[in-house]
C-alpha cells in the first residue's frame, strides 16, 4: 500500500482560523472511500501548549517542529495581524525545510511569514490584494506579483486571500496526485475544481446589465465544454455568444479574471488529465477528445503548463495498463 502523503500546518498565536480550516478540509479529512488517496496531516508548532487563534478559538498541535523534517508538504496558514511575527524557532524551522527541498506554501498573509523568514527574498510571491502594498514596503527584496490566485518559485507557493487559498490547496492535490483526486475533494467540497493561478484574483461586482451578459457568457463556456473536441475559435465563441470577437473578450476577462484562449486551453489540458488518468485511450485519441488535435501539440502545452509530458503523467495517475506500461519506461512527474 503506498504510505499517506505527509502534511504538517505549521501553527503559532495568530494564525487565521479559516486558513487552518481550509487545510483541514483538504488534508485533514479521509477521503479514501471515495477514492480519494490518505493524507497524514499534523499540527505543528513549538510545543504541545493550544494555539490561540481569533473567536477563542485555540488549535491543539499533535507535533513538534521536529515533524517538518518528514513532512512532503508544509502548509503556513494567514495572520489575522498580517504583521504579527512568528517565533524565531519556526522561522528556523521553515528555512531548515526549504534547504531540504520540502514543499513550502502559505496562504493569503502566511506570505509575511515567509518573507519574515527570508524565503522569498528574489523570489516572486503573491498575497491577498488589499495587503500588496504592505508586503512590498515591508518586505522590498520579495518580487510582488499584483495579480493572480497563486504562484510559485523554488518550490515556495503563495496564494491570495481567502478563497484562493481553497484554490491552491486543491491546486496542490492535483500536482502531487492528479487531476482526479482533486476533483473528488472539491466535489466533497462543493467547490470549483478547478481555477488556475493566472486568473485575476479581485473581479469587480457585475451590474444588473453584466449580469445579463455573464448568463450568456456562462451558456458559452458550457457550450464550449460540451465541444471541446472541435476546433473552438474565439471569433466562434463570441458569434455563439451574440457578441463581436472584441467585446467579447472583453466580458470574458472581466467574468472570469483569464482570457477565452487561456481559459480553453486549461479546460483542455483539465480533459487531456482526466483521460490520462481514467483510460487506455492511446495518445492521438486523448489529444484529439480533449480539442488539441495532436499528439505534439498536447505534448507542447503539457511541456509549458504542467512541466512534464502526457506519457509521464500517465505513468504517474493513471489507473489503466496504459500506465503500468508508461511506468516502467518513463520517469514521473518530479515532485
Amino acid at each position: 500500500m503506498k504510505p499517506a502523503y505527509r502534511v504538517a500546518l505549521v501553527a503559532f498565536p495568530g494564525i487565521r482560523a479559516f486558513d487552518v480550516s481550509v487545510i483541514t478540509e483538504v488534508w485533514g479529512t479521509d477521503r479514501t472511500p471515495r477514492g480519494a488517496p490518505a493524507f497524514d496531516l499534523r499540527r505543528t508548532a513549538t510545543d504541545s501548549a493550544p494555539v490561540p487563534m481569533h473567536g477563542g478559538l485555540a488549535l491543539h498541535p499533535d507535533r513538534t517542529l521536529d515533524w517538518l523534517s518528514r513532512a512532503d508538504l508544509i502548509l503556513v496558514p494567514g495572520l489575522d495581524d498580517h504583521l504579527t511575527p512568528a517565533p524565531a524557532p519556526v522561522l528556523d524551522a521553515l528555512r531548515r525545510a526549504h534547504a531540504r527541498g520540502t514543499t513550502l506554501a502559505a496562504l493569503c498573509g502566511g506570505a509575511f511569514t515567509l518573507a519574515e523568514a527570508g524565503l522569498l527574498d528574489n523570489r516572486r510571491a503573491i498575497t491577498h490584494w488589499g495587503l500588496i502594498d504592505l508586503l512590498r514596503t515591508r518586505h522590498p527584496r520579495v518580487t510582488v506579483v499584483p495579480d493572480a490566485l497563486f504562484i510559485e518559485d523554488d518550490n515556495i507557493w503563495t496564494a491570495a486571500g481567502t478563497a484562493a487559498g481553497i484554490d491552491l490547496c486543491l491546486h496542490l492535490v492535483r500536482r502531487s496526485h492528479g487531476a482526479e483526486a482533486a476533483a473528488t475533494i472539491a466535489r466533497s467540497m462543493v467547490t470549483a475544481p478547478f481555477r488556475t493561478g493566472t486568473q485575476a484574483q479581485f473581479i469587480e461586482h457585475p451590474t444588473p446589465h453584466t449580469d445579463r451578459d455573464a448568463d450568456t457568457l456562462a451558456a458559452v463556456r458550457e457550450h464550449a465544454l460540451r465541444h471541446l473536441h472541435e476546433p473552438l475559435t474565439v471569433a466562434g465563441l463570441a458569434a455563439h455568444a451574440g457578441m463581436s470577437p472584441r467585446s467579447f473578450a472583453r466580458h470574458f476577462t472581466a467574468a472570469t479574471g483569464t482570457t477565452p484562449l487561456r481559459w480553453l486551453l486549461d479546460q483542455r489540458i483539465a480533459a487531456a488529465q482526466k483521460l490520462l488518468e481514467r483510460t487506455d485511450l492511446p495518445m492521438p485519441e486523448v489529444a484529439r477528445r480533449s480539442g488539441f488535435g495532436s499528439e505534439v501539440t498536447m505534448r507542447q502545452h503539457f511541456a509549458s503548463r504542467l512541466a512534464t509530458s502526457p506519457r509521464a503523467y500517465r505513468a504517474a495517475f493513471g489507473t489503466g495498463s496504459a500506465a503500468a506500461s508508461a511506468a516502467g519506461a518513463s520517469r514521473p512527474i518530479a515532485r
